[in-house]
Parts: structure tokens; C-alpha cells; sequence
């Protein structure tokens, strides 16, 4: 009996080379599997800040044209307005009316 509870303090707990090779490729996995998501996250993301950006940009516009100002106009006119915040991402664009319809058009800049 004592020669058995010996064995047993003896017996050290711990874990094999192939047990931590098993938990390296199943987190290398998980890696692999995670990184593209998470890259096409990201890409969504940006496309959808543009987007929101460029309906920003003709709310803007309509309440300015509401407000007695005549389209098409820039950015820069509505930024002074006081119809939209000066950040650079919307700098640069200016909105037109064909009919009902309101359109961005980039880079271009159309005094008043």
C-alpha cells in the first residue's frame, strides 16, 4: 500500500508534446479562419462611413437649398453655412439637382 501512494506523489501531471502541438494548430486555425473576417469587417466599414458621409453632404444641401440657397454648391459653401462640420473628408465635393434627384459629384468646386 505505501509503495502504491508513493507511485502515485511520484507520478507527475503534465502535458505531452503531441497534447501541445494539438492546442498549436487549433489555434492556428482560429487564427487563419478570424483574420480574413475581420480584414473584410474593415473594408465594410470604410464603404459604409462613405456612404453615410455622402448622404451627410446632401441633407446638407437640401436644407440648404430649403433655406433659400441655390444648388449646385460645394462643400466649402455649405461648411461656411454652417450646414456641415469642416473635416477633410467631406472637402471637395460639390451637389447638383437634376429634377427631384440630388447627385455628389467629386471634386469639382462651383461658386455661388
Amino acid at each position: 500500500m505505501r509503495n502504491k501512494i508513493k507511485q502515485l506523489l511520484k507520478k507527475e501531471g503534465g502535458f505531452t508534446l503531441v497534447e501541445l502541438l494539438g492546442v498549436i494548430v487549433i489555434l492556428g486555425l482560429i487564427i487563419g479562419i478570424s483574420i480574413p473576417l475581420i480584414g473584410n469587417v474593415i473594408e465594410k466599414s470604410k464603404v459604409t462611413i462613405g456612404e453615410q458621409q455622402q448622404e451627410l453632404i446632401v441633407d446638407a444641401a437640401k436644407m440648404y437649398e430649403l433655406q433659400g440657397g441655390k444648388l449646385p454648391v460645394n462643400t466649402e459653401a455649405l461648411i461656411s453655412a454652417d450646414y456641415l462640420e469642416e473635416v477633410d473628408e467631406v472637402k471637395g465635393y460639390t451637389v447638383s439637382k437634376d429634377g427631384n434627384e440630388y447627385k455628389i459629384v467629386s471634386g469639382t468646386s462651383t461658386e455661388e
